[in-house]
C-alpha cells in the first residue's frame, strides 16, 4: 500500500514539475502577441544560420565543413541557445 502511493506521489510530481517550469519561461511581446522567448531565439539561430551558409558558400568554406545536415542544425542551435544567453539571461 505504501509502496504504490509513493508511486502515485511520484508520478504525480513528475508531471508537476514540467509544468512548474513553464511558468518560468520569459515572453516577449511582438505586437501585442506573446511569444516565448525560446520560439524567437530559434528563429533569429535559424535565419542567421541561413545567412552563414550563404558566406560560406561564397567563401568556399562549405566544401570543408564535413556533413552539412550536421553541421547547419547544430550551428542552428548554438546560435539560437547564443542569443537566448545574451538576451533573456537572468542572472
Amino acid at each position: 500500500m505504501v509502496e504504490k502511493l509513493r508511486q502515485v506521489y511520484s508520478l504525480v510530481a513528475a508531471l508537476a514539475f514540467p509544468a512548474a517550469l513553464a511558468a518560468c519561461d520569459p515572453v516577449v511581446n511582438i505586437a501585442g502577441a506573446n511569444f516565448p522567448a525560446w520560439l524567437l531565439c530559434a528563429i533569429v539561430g535559424a535565419i542567421l544560420t541561413a545567412a552563414f551558409r550563404v558566406v560560406f558558400a561564397a567563401t568556399r568554406v562549405e566544401l570543408y565543413l564535413g556533413p552539412l545536415l550536421l553541421i547547419y542544425p547544430c550551428l542552428a542551435t548554438l546560435i539560437g541557445c547564443a542569443v537566448y544567453l545574451i538576451f533573456f539571461n537572468r542572472i
